[in-house]
């Protein structure tokens, strides 16, 4: 019996696993960039009460890359607000 298959038409192989031919697909790689804090209480906030839009951008593998946009906005959003804080206060620090 042939342990591996490949469909003339789709081009997608298959492989013998115990009784059933199981198709050789995978997601295509993410690009990995680091998510601080911000992006991960995001990716939480999503998970508990947006599970739709989660998976959404979960499936495609354009989570990852959202999570780290929201996180530098957050980031640059919460420096320029220390920065006016700091300067409304007097503070040279």
């Amino acid at each position: 019996m042939n342990r591996q298959i490949i469909d003339e038409k789709t081009g997608i192989g298959y492989t013998l696993q115990a009784n059933y031919y199981l198709s050789k697909l995978a997601l295509p790689a993410e690009e990995e960039r680091p998510i601080g804090i911000w992006g991960q209480r995001h990716r939480r906030y999503l998970k508990e009460n947006h599970r739709i839009l989660y998976y959404n951008l979960l499936t495609p593998c354009n989570l990852n890359g959202h999570l780290a946009d929201i996180d530098k906005q957050a980031e640059e959003l919460f420096s320029q607000l220390v920065k006016e804080y700091a300067d409304k206060q007097g503070v040279t620090e």
